[in-house]
């Protein structure tokens, strides 16, 4: 397994954010993280990037545990937070030019070239970020979190506040993405998660409360559509 958690504990102080998650996630295959605001989404992917450190439990990627080598872990994930932050007074090819020194990549610049490129971002390149829309800042975000080919990618809310266009063609690139990388993402969107998730996680008040293929709903779920699941799923208990 690319992700494997087991048995993940978060507390604030005595508030409990993550109670005893586990589940797994596959090579090539987009697996929807889903919950309301609040149900802990945000803090399992902060651990799963190392950025948060758990309570108990453990987290390894690709058989790393990210608790004991969170560096060597660190290097297979792309990571875009909900809040994408960026530096809004640079460049877009200037912004990914900072990334490539970070990571170290050889042929920087022909890597950026191929980034841009996939991104779509080839006529904003020489755009300030503060001058880009919404869509394609999400853009220059997915820009950096790729642009040292992890294995993995987990992208929180990536498509949050996009207009129709550009939910579609982010949409587009996500599932380009998912079917050479493990790819764990979160969304409110049921419509986006039906489009493009291979399987689905969902969680309550910090628990998993169902987590299954999504080509399985009709036949674990035979009265419920993927939306009706979730209402019913995130609502009691």
């Amino acid at each position: 397994m690319s992700i494997e958690v087991a048995d993940l504990h978060k507390s604030y102080g005595t508030q409990p954010a993550v109670r005893d998650i586990s589940f797994s996630a596959k090579p090539g295959r987009i697996l929807g993280f889903l919950g309301p605001n609040g149900a802990g989404k945000s803090t399992v992917m902060k651990i799963l990037c190392g950025s948060l450190e758990p309570t108990a439990g453990r987290v390894s990627i690709f058989n790393v545990d990210v608790k004991q080598d969170s560096l060597a872990a660190r290097r297979r994930i792309g990571y875009l937070p909900e809040n994408n932050p960026l530096y809004l007074d640079m460049y877009v090819h200037e912004t990914l030019a900072f990334i490539a020194g970070i990571h170290h990549i050889a042929n920087k610049h022909k890597r950026i070239a191929e980034v841009i490129a996939l991104t779509g971002l080839t006529a904003e390149q020489h755009k300030k970020i503060s001058q880009l829309s919404k869509g394609y800042r999400q853009r220059v975000g997915l820009a950096q979190a790729i642009l040292h080919d992890p294995a993995i990618l987990i992208l929180d809310e990536p498509t949050s506040g996009l207009d129709p266009n550009q939910l579609q063609d982010i949409r587009a690139l996500i599932k380009q993405l998912g079917r050479e990388k493990t790819l764990l993402f979160s969304t409110h969107i049921m419509q986006e998660v039906e489009a493009i998730c291979d399987d689905v996680i969902m969680i309550n008040k910090g628990k998993i409360v169902a987590d299954f293929p999504l080509n399985e709903l009709p036949v674990r779920y035979p009265d419920k559509t993927l939306e009706s699941l979730f209402i019913r799923l995130t609502t009691s208990g």
